[in-house]
């Protein structure tokens, strides 16, 4: 086992803490819950973490924002919100060189963690320090100008080892396979662990990440977009993005004795955002094949303090045990956005000719948003019998949200200024009943809210979504490292924005959609050295009930179908022990891309492959994506198309001491 981690190794973890707030074990967990493990990520040299989430049923990744946005669809609901180490984190980047596992939680998880789409959230855990000396190297090159070097150091500060650290450094610089696209991305992560005494743990956690890069937002979705070559922009050689992330928390973990804990996690996070990027319109005139075009001249400022408390409780009554959690968590976020827009001279698709100047002057809008949430919950893990256990949990919260306005407009109606506030509930109950030790039988019925933060024509607040899932599944332990997963799903989401059928100026919340599907989910060690994670899925997300949009029409990028499959091997003995070899194939079908459906993004199947040495402390690789150069649209996001990368080559040499 790498000491990369003093946990678990492999393809198949046995326990997460998203879905609970507490170390449960899977096969107690009436949801359904994937986990993509430290080695996926190595074996499939991801330079980015979100590329990780293919590898999970129901999932697909979006970009937005010039590429600078990770966004995903889960169960055909768009997510933007992230969890880091079980807290509510706004930064939309992860890089992966600090990232331990991810977990991905599906459905409903409002009941802890507050404002969340319903069709799941994706927490990423990071790195820990490590009480053994630790220390390696890595280094990654490939196609398109890019290297990547890394460290990863760690080990005790003092001789007692009461002091540990751990610290992530990578620095990224790539080119690209389109038009004048490039970047870099640096990270700094250093953490610190203190244990005050035998019960009670103090961690300080820091990450910087600096991104700079060429602002690329993508194609259109139009049909003539099929007919251009596949490094076309529509933008400009000089389009320029940086952003700079800081988060910092602190966790104190104190164990008061064997039934009762208390965690508390104080958390900041800041972003500052600079753009300056010629963006194009989304409408084509076919006499000319031009387009319009605007600078947006952009500057971005986010904060975000937070605070979580839980108190965890064991204890029974009679012959049924509890695991009792009671959590506070405080959040205060604010942004504030100043943007200047001018337009542009259009641009001819086929033949586009760069460096035009600059025309007249359009808007300069300053806004502020600041958002204050209070939520409190209560979670219940009942052990009625030692094959039966039963989840009960809810939380109410209280959100304030106050909106400042420069210049804006809504409606041709000038705005200076609103403020709203939104409560809700959202309850969870679960079973999981195990005929068999291996085998988990489990149902789960839940809820999530999302605040509207609109008024309708009587300047009454517009109630929150609430999404409503009901799921059944089951968990089974195929040996002793190979885990499956069968869930079935149905979620509906209500009180969706639509125009009001007597002004149009306002909406009301009527709009109802749907989704449903079946996942399968498989992961873990078939035969000693032989690795798998695999995926298949069928979902429909449509609209139910709306006075605007076609009723039946499906949700934007919700594929019906899709499937991964990674699945490597490594030869255990022998002059080739060490010596291996990874398949890797990911399907998406058709997706839309606007409602009413009148734009189809047509399926693909992408083939990866890799081939790798581990010998003693050293491993070297070789990672092929892309393997056919299928050319096919990996995301759409915000009206804007991005093609998949094609055929690249990755190598990595990475040396542990």
């Amino acid at each position: 086992m790498s000491q990369r981690d003093e946990g678990e190794a492999g393809y198949n973890p046995s326990a997460a803490t998203t879905a609970t707030r507490t170390d449960t074990p899977l096969r107690d967990i009436p949801q359904s819950i994937q986990i993509i493990p430290r080695q996926v990520i190595e074996d499939q040299a991801i330079t980015r973490a979100s590329d990780a989430l293919r590898n999970v049923s129901g999932v697909s990744v979006q970009r937005d924002f010039g590429d600078s946005i990770d966004i995903f669809t889960i169960r055909g609901f768009s997510s933007f919100q992230n969890l880091r180490n079980g807290a509510r984190f706004e930064s939309p980047y992860f890089s992966p060189d600090n990232i331990e596992r991810i977990e991905v939680l599906k459905g409903p998880a409002s009941v802890l963690y507050g404002q969340i789409e319903p069709g799941g959230i994706v927490n990423y855990v990071t790195e820990q320090p490590l009480s053994d000396p630790y220390y390696a190297f890595e280094f990654t090159g490939g196609s398109y100008s890019l290297y990547r070097p890394a460290i990863d150091l760690s080990g005790a500060l003092t001789p007692d080892e009461r002091l540990l650290y751990r610290l992530n450094v990578s620095y990224e610089n790539a080119e690209s396979y389109i038009d004048f696209v490039n970047g870099t991305t640096l990270l700094i992560a250093p953490t610190l662990s203190y244990r005050l005494g035998d019960q009670t743990q103090l961690a300080l956690e820091y990450e910087y990440i600096e991104r700079e890069q060429t602002f690329f937002n993508g194609l259109l979705p139009i049909p003539e977009t099929f007919d251009l070559p596949i490094e076309r922009n529509l933008g400009e050689p000089d389009d320029s993005y940086r952003r700079d992330i800081n988060n910092l928390s602190l966790t104190l973990d104190h164990q008061f004795n064997d039934d009762l804990r208390l965690r508390n996690t104080i958390s900041a996070f800041f972003s500052s955002e600079d753009l300056q990027a010629v963006r194009a319109g989304d409408t084509l005139d076919r006499a000319t094949s031009t387009i319009p075009r605007f600078l947006q001249d952009n500057r971005i400022y986010q904060q975000t303090y937070s605070t979580q408390t839980d108190l965890i409780f064991n204890f029974e009554t009679g012959a049924i045990a509890h695991e009792l959690l009671l959590g506070v968590n405080f959040q205060w976020d604010f942004r504030a956005d100043e943007q200047v827009y001018i337009n542009a001279a259009p641009l001819n698709i086929f033949e586009p000719d760069y460096g035009q100047p600059l025309t007249t002057f359009d808007s300069d809008p300053f806004n502020t948003f600041t958002t204050q949430t209070i939520g409190i919950y209560l979670q219940d893990q009942i052990t009625l019998l030692p094959n039966l256990k039963l989840l009960l949990g809810g939380r109410y919260d209280f959100v304030n949200a106050d909106f400042e306005f420069i210049n804006s407009f809504r409606n041709g109606t000038p705005i200076a200024e609103e403020e709203y506030y939104d409560d809700a509930f959202s309850p969870r109950i679960g079973i999981v009943y195990q005929p068999i030790e291996p085998v988990s039988l489990y149902a789960s019925y839940s809820r999530s809210f999302v605040p509207n933060q609109v008024t309708d024509a009587n300047n009454a607040f517009i109630e929150p979504t609430r999404g409503t899932q009901y799921e059944a599944g089951i968990r089974a332990e195929l040996g002793d490292r190979l885990t499956a997963n069968l869930a079935a799903y149905e979620i509906t989401k209500t009180n969706i924005l639509t125009t009001d059928p007597n002004d149009s100026r306002f909406s009301i919340g009527v709009g109802e959609v749907r989704s449903r599907g079946i996942e399968l989910d498989l992961s873990g060690e078939i035969l000693p050295g032989w690795n798998i994670i695999a995926s298949a899925y069928l979902n429909d997300a449509f609209v139910s009930e709306d006075n605007d949009l076609p009723e039946g029409d499906t949700l934007v990028n919700a594929p019906h179908q899709g499937g991964s499959l990674w699945t490597t091997y490594e030869i255990q003995s022998g002059s080739l022990e060490g010596l291996g070899f990874g398949l890797g194939v990911f399907y998406v079908g058709d997706r839309e891309t606007t409602i009413p459906n009148d734009f189809v993004i047509p399926s693909y199947v992408r083939a990866d492959a890799s081939v790798f040495y581990r010998r003693n402390n050293w491993r070297v690789g070789v990672n092929f994506r892309n393997l056919f150069d299928t050319q096919y649209f990996d995301s759409f996001q915000g009206r804007n198309l991005r093609r998949g990368d094609p055929f690249s080559v990755l190598a990595t040499l990475a040396i542990e001491f």
